[in-house]
């Protein structure tokens, strides 16, 4: 793979359906690749089994400026793990698009983001090793061990908090979100620059939340003066590939 050139599962055009910009039409250019294998992950085509073909740089740009929208999403898998997402990001910005990049935190790469979308990955994400097996077939027992490693480093969660000020802190809670607490607490307390309004909870699933998760969530979000954060796009779409 070139400099100009990344591993792309999927793009599309569909509205931003988590986060501080829900309901915006958006762009997406799904990288497909990713450094972590969560338990829950919903879009195992980019992680778990990455697939897609590998497309240039300036044609992703081409197509994101002709899509007649004007904020594009850089996603995966974890787009940060390739080198060429720098370019991708500064050229789409000099496209005059506005630029959200999701990311797990895990990588500090000097890279351009109008919104610097941050997924820390707590406990709840470690797959057990029948689990890795279900998702990522034979031999992939290891990536539990290998996920819970890297799922969290807070250097690189401070980087990306110094150079983007306008940033999001997303945390997926389980069923029983105030077992994760504890745990968001420690991620938040070894960060510095933080403000209550850039943490976001949003409930585990690839489907929509039982009505006592949801309250759960709500309550804790209420106490903290954080954001609760549903996915819009399942509520519309339900879960599949292009929204």
């Amino acid at each position: 793979m070139s400099a100009g050139e990344l591993p792309i599962a999927e793009t599309f055009v569909s509205i931003q359906g988590e986060g501080k910009l829900a309901g915006v039409p958006s762009w997406f250019v799904r990288v497909s690749g990713c450094n972590l294998r969560c338990a829950w992950c919903d879009t195992p085509y980019a992680s778990w089994r990455p697939e897609g073909p590998t497309r240039l740089v300036e044609d992703l740009v081409a197509e994101a400026r002709g899509s007649g929208v004007r904020h594009a999403v850089v996603t995966g898998g974890e787009p940060m793990v390739f080198a060429p997402v720098a370019a991708l990001c500064a050229e789409l910005a000099g496209a005059g698009l506005h630029v959200t990049i999701e990311t797990a935190g895990t990588i500090d790469r000097p890279v351009h983001a109008d919104l610097m979308s941050i997924s820390p990955k707590l406990r709840n994400s470690t797959p057990t090793a029948a689990r890795a097996r279900e998702l990522g077939g034979p031999g992939a027992e290891g990536w539990a061990e290998r996920h819970e490693r890297a799922r969290i480093n807070p250097a690189a969660l401070q980087g990306l908090l110094d150079r983007h000020p306008e940033r999001q802190l997303k945390f997926v809670v389980s069923a029983e979100p105030r077992r994760d607490l504890e745990e968001i607490d420690a991620v938040l307390t070894g960060l510095t620059g933080w403000s209550a309004g850039d943490v976001l909870l949003m409930p585990e699933g690839v489907t929509e939340p039982a009505p006592e998760h949801r309250a759960g969530v709500v309550r804790i979000c209420v106490e903290r003066g954080w954001r609760y954060c549903p996915r819009l796009h399942i509520a519309l779409f339900g879960n599949r590939r292009g929204t």
